[in-house]
C-alpha cells in the first residue's frame, strides 16, 4: 500500500525501543534447511550463523501491505541526523504504471546499499526512526529480527517487537541501536573492506516471516 491511500491515523510507540543483543542460539539452522520450510519462525532465523544468499521468503508473504515509507537514523548523543530518505508519493500518470511489470525486479526495493564515513564505527547509541503503513488487515505481534555480519563473524543481532498494528494506520516506531565497541584493528579492516558488512532484515507477523530485506554498508565515505 502507498502513502497516498493509507488513510491519516498514527500509531506512535514514544521513547523508543531498545533492540536486545542477542547471542547465536545452539544447533544451527542451514539456509537450505529454512529454504524447505512452509512456515519460517523466529526462533528459525535466530538460529542461522551467517547472512543467507537468498531471501527466505518471496515479496507476495507480506499479504498485510506494509510498506516502509520513511528511514532515518541519528546520533542519540550528538542529535545529529546521519541519514534520512522518504519513499516519494505515487506519479499521477492517469493510473497507468510506469514499468513495465514483467520487467521490474520482483526484489526491488528489498536491498538497501549504505555509504557512511570512519566515524561512524565508533558511535554508540544510534536511533533508527522508520515509518510504515499497513493494509486492510490487523498485523499482530509484528517483530524484526535484524542480524549484521562482517565477513563470515556476527557482530549483533537485534530483535525489536512493534507490537500491534490497526489497518489502514500510518505507523511511526524509533528503535534504539546500542552498539559494540570495537578496537582499532576492527575498525581499520571494516573500513579497508566496503561492503564486506552486511546484515538481513527478518520481519514476522505471529511468528511467521512475511518480510526479508538486505543492506551492505561501506564505512570509507570521505576517504
Amino acid at each position: 500500500m502507498s502513502v497516498a491511500s493509507a488513510e491519516r491515523k498514527t500509531k506512535k510507540k514514544g521513547g523508543g525501543l531498545s533492540g536486545v543483543l542477542r547471542r547465536e542460539q545452539k544447533d544451527p539452522i542451514t539456509e537450505e534447511e529454512l529454504m524447505k520450510k512452509d512456515v519460517i519462525t523466529p526462533e528459525d532465523c535466530l538460529r542461522l550463523n551467517g547472512v543467507t544468499d537468498n531471501y527466505l521468503c518471496p515479496p507476495e508473504a507480506n499479504v498485510y501491505g506494509i510498506d516502509f515509507t520513511r528511514f532515518k537514523l541519528r546520533d542519540m548523543d550528538s542529535q545529529t541526523v546521519l541519514f534520512e530518505v522518504a519513499k516519494p508519493p505515487p506519479a499521477d500518470n492517469g493510473g497507468e504504471p510506469e514499468f513495465d511489470q514483467e520487467e521490474m525486479d520482483p526484489n526491488a526495493g528489498r536491498f538497501v546499499r549504505y555509504q557512511f564515513t570512519p566515524q561512524f564505527l565508533k558511535l554508540k547509541t544510534v536511533g533508527a526512526t522508520v515509518e510504515f503503513v499497513v493494509g486492510d488487515q490487523p498485523v499482530n505481534k509484528f517483530r524484526m529480527i535484524e542480524k549484521h555480519y562482517f565477513k563470515d563473524k556476527m557482530l549483533k543481532c537485534f530483535d525489536f517487537e512493534f507490537g500491534f498494528c490497526i489497518p489502514h494506520s500510518r505507523n511511526t516506531v524509533e528503535h534504539i541501536y546500542e552498539f559494540p565497541q570495537l578496537d582499532q584493528d576492527e575498525i581499520r579492516e571494516m573500513i579497508d573492506s566496503p561492503y564486506e558488512t552486511r546484515s538481513d532484515s527478518y520481519y514476522f507477523v505471529e511468528d511467521r516471516l512475511i518480510m526479508h530485506n538486505k543492506a551492505d554498508y561501506a564505512y570509507n565515505g570521505g576517504t
